[in-house]
């Protein structure tokens, strides 16, 4: 999930986050095997085709990203988009397994937060995703199009029956109370402490989930992120004088400001 930077109020975008990751990759003498995706994202601007451009890694996700090409296309009424992922060169499956090194990589779908989501579970650790956050904030919402909460609330499950100590990285973190940024937690610890689960049904989950999105803005940036996103990382294709341009479609989404 590698980002391209995109400041929204001067339309500018920048490579900085991904060189940072070039560098850190040349200086460490690594080989980039995969750019992987777990889901098109609605915060932030996919930067998979200029890794891609730069290292020549494959790129991949989850095989349900047609779904959510569909999805976007009749928003951004694009009659012309290919909707059969063809903008990556993997469509991974539940189960697939692939290698990153010597290291044994495992797909898991994780839909919910999105219809297109994906666990990657490599060695003792599990890329989770806009799933589970930090145990002492939550879990992803689940309204986004496509999204639903028991669909998120079955991935979950299924992320929490691996191994006690499996460590789980997230996508995100929001700090409650001030504290420091972390990434990193086990099943253990989601198990234990996540209060949008310790001691909740599959109902009263969901009922959660439903009321704790109705109260939740729309990302400021998911128009703008899609139109990337759902491309793999590509940017729109220039227009006549040489410039490219964003789609902002009116009245497409719930979510306003003054709901």
């Amino acid at each position: 999930d590698p980002v391209l930077d995109f400041d929204e109020k001067s339309g500018a975008t920048a490579t900085f986050c991904a060189d940072a990751l070039l560098t850190y990759v040349e200086e460490e003498g690594l080989t980039v095997a995969w750019i992987l995706d777990t889901h098109p994202h609605a915060d932030h601007f996919s930067a998979a085709q200029y890794l891609k451009e730069k290292t020549g890694a494959p790129t991949a996700i989850g095989q349900y990203v047609t779904q959510v090409q569909a999805l976007w296309k009749e928003i951004y009424h694009w009659p012309e988009m290919p909707t059969d992922g063809r903008q990556w060169d993997t469509l991974f499956v539940e189960g697939d397994t692939f290698a990153i090194g010597e290291l044994s990589a495992r797909v898991l779908h994780s839909p919910g937060h999105t219809l297109a989501s994906i666990t990657y579970v490599i060695g003792d650790t599990a890329f989770v995703h806009d799933t589970l956050f930090q145990p002492d904030f939550g879990t992803a919402r689940a309204d986004f199009p496509g999204g639903d909460a028991k669909s998120l609330w079955n991935s979950i499950q299924q992320i929490l029956t691996l191994p006690d100590d499996t460590r789980l990285f997230t996508g995100h973190d929001y700090m409650p109370d001030g504290r420091e940024p972390t990434w990193q937690s086990s099943v253990d610890e989601q198990r234990a402490n996540n209060p949008h689960l310790v001691g909740k049904s599959e109902e009263e989950y969901i009922a959660l989930r439903h009321q704790r999105d109705s109260e939740l803005p729309m990302p400021k940036l998911i128009l703008h992120a899609l139109q990337v996103n759902t491309r793999g990382g590509r940017l729109p294709e220039p227009e006549a004088n040489g410039k490219r341009y964003l789609k902002i479609p009116l009245d497409a989404l719930e979510g306003a400001a003054w709901d």
